[in-house]
């Protein structure tokens, strides 16, 4: 049985009051280079984020950023990297980043990777989450929803993968982030082999 990462969270060090940034940092593994290129790419994802957010913004009042561990099963890590950042006005902005990986050989997976080449998968999906909307009567901006973007923000979590939309993607930031669970079975037809959904499916 593949057994889950040691993952624990690290402070960045040398900040200023304003700005607490808490990342996760992988440790233990058997591999030490697959190790380092995870760590990295987190790293990576992370620095673009907070550069992003205002990190080095003369007129920055306040910075916090954490994670949350979405998937540590199968070889699969999917992770969230959250950061809000406040630099005056009406309120501050968060920002969700997430980073799918095979810890196996450290790959780092787009939206389009987990499904085959020739699979629709972006009408498909749009399809379910325009059905969500509709039931869930989501508050939406003008021009309303249509499609999702082929590199839409997602992570994987126990049974299902997660499409989400940052604030004011889709709709007004009173209504928060939207997120649209959709069971990995539901689209088991479209799923590349050997792509971490599929690893998945074996849970459902």
């Amino acid at each position: 049985m593949d057994l889950p990462l040691v993952i624990v969270p690290k402070k960045l060090p040398n900040t200023s009051s304003r700005v607490t940034v808490y990342y996760p940092a992988i440790i233990q593994m058997a591999d030490a280079k697959v190790q380092r290129e995870l760590n990295h790419q987190i790293i990576s994802a992370l620095n673009t984020l907070l550069v992003d957010q205002n990190f080095y913004d003369e007129n920055l009042v306040e910075l916090i950023s954490n994670f949350e561990i979405k998937n540590n099963e199968r070889n699969i890590l999917s992770l969230n990297l959250i950061t809000y950042s406040y630099t005056g006005g009406a309120h501050g902005m968060t920002v969700v980043k997430s980073l799918t990986f095979d810890t196996t050989i450290g790959k780092l997976y787009s939206l389009k990777d987990l499904f085959k080449s020739n699979s629709n998968y972006v009408s498909i999906i749009s399809d379910i989450i325009r059905k969500r909307i509709a039931d869930w009567n989501i508050d939406l901006l003008d021009p309303p929803f249509k499609t999702i973007r082929s590199d839409q923000d997602f992570y994987i979590a126990d049974t299902s993968l997660v499409i989400y939309f940052q604030l004011y993607e889709i709709s007004p930031y009173a209504s928060g982030f939207p997120y649209f669970p959709i069971p990995i079975k539901d689209l088991q037809h479209i799923i590349e082999p050997n792509s971490p959904l599929d690893r998945m499916i074996a849970f459902t």
